[in-house]
């Protein structure tokens, strides 16, 4: 029998006892509130986990040899993982593509057919015909990151008659949907071919502040950022500036440097921007997801065998 914590919201009805009802043969912690309880006898942990609470299960839990977080994104994890090699780290990958890319897509078409002005039309009850609308098809979308997120997306968008091209760090790997995968040092020369760069990647050294004043200043005046990965990857400051100014056509933002988003932010008045509360993952069928994929995992876990979705610590994903 493997004994596994749980946090957060999957530690509330009836998620807990959802994750029981699959996992049988294994005993399940449901942890609320400050103090560990059962979970200090802990051979693995699941859930959303803050800096905080993962240094608190860590240092409480001596039989901990697994910890599985809800999120795809572990810049928060790995560092407080430093100290503790013997312990795994998996994430949710492949969870959340579908709802976010077609977040995305969404904010795509929303650019192109101009529906924040018609909104704003409609609030003042005006008839106004002369926002002109651009199409998609035959555009250029620069994906940032080329993850099971990033190659979903550039799989709709090649659905939808896009020119796709990929920046990764491992750019002989080909990807569906993909017209060229460059290395990130090659970002500055294709951010100057997008109509539309989504920012993808996981937030790494490497990827803080990677889309540079350097970069909003090579887009296209039409051009949009859309980011819905982390908030740092993006100079907020360079791209409030671009957007104010009007040097770039928008930007949708899922993610911010600081969340929630602070309501005296410029952002929230920009007509050129589209701003959602980090929801672009939001989908009743994510939890059925993450379900098939720690049922999965403990199975592996207690066979001894590889587990699917291990973060290799030296990368940051």
């Amino acid at each position: 029998m493997t004994t596994i914590a749980v946090f957060g919201s999957w530690a509330s009805m009836p998620s807990a006892d959802t994750l029981r009802a699959a996992l049988p043969d294994d005993r399940i912690v449901a942890v609320q509130g400050e103090e560990l309880g059962g979970a200090a006898e802990a051979d693995a942990a699941f859930g959303g986990f803050s800096p905080e609470r993962l240094r608190g299960v860590l240092a409480g839990s001596p039989k901990l040899r697994w910890v599985h977080t809800f999120s795809a994104g572990v810049d928060r994890h790995v560092p407080e993982l430093a100290k503790y090699q013997n312990v795994l780290l998996t994430n949710n990958s492949g969870a959340y593509d579908a709802p976010i890319a077609e977040h995305v897509i969404a904010m795509i078409f929303a650019a192109a057919k101009r529906v924040p002005e018609h909104l704003a039309a409609q609030g003042r009850h005006e008839w106004q015909r002369e926002v002109p609308h651009a199409e998609v098809r035959d555009t250029t979308l620069v994906v940032l990151g080329m993850g099971s997120i990033g190659g979903e997306l550039a799989r709709l968008a090649a659905g939808v008659g896009m020119r796709v091209i990929a920046v990764r760090r491992d750019a002989t790997r080909p990807a569906q949907g993909v017209d060229r995968v460059v290395p990130p040092e090659r970002f500055a020369e294709v951010a100057r071919e997008a109509d539309y760069l989504a920012v993808t990647a996981a937030l790494t050294p490497q990827t803080r502040g990677m889309v540079s004043a350097d970069i909003l200043r090579v887009l296209k005046p039409t051009a949009w950022v859309i980011n819905i990965a982390r908030g740092p990857i993006v100079d907020e400051a360079a791209l409030i500036a671009a957007l104010r100014e009007k040097r770039i056509g928008g930007a949708a933002l899922d993610v911010f440097e600081t969340e929630p988003l602070p309501a005296d932010s410029p952002l929230w008045a920009f007509e050129n921007a589209i701003l959602t509360p980090h929801i672009s993952n939001s989908s009743p069928r994510v939890r059925e997801r993450s379900l098939t994929l720690v049922t999965e995992n403990v199975r592996r876990f207690k066979a001894g065998e590889p587990l699917l979705n291990v973060v290799d610590r030296s990368i940051g994903y």
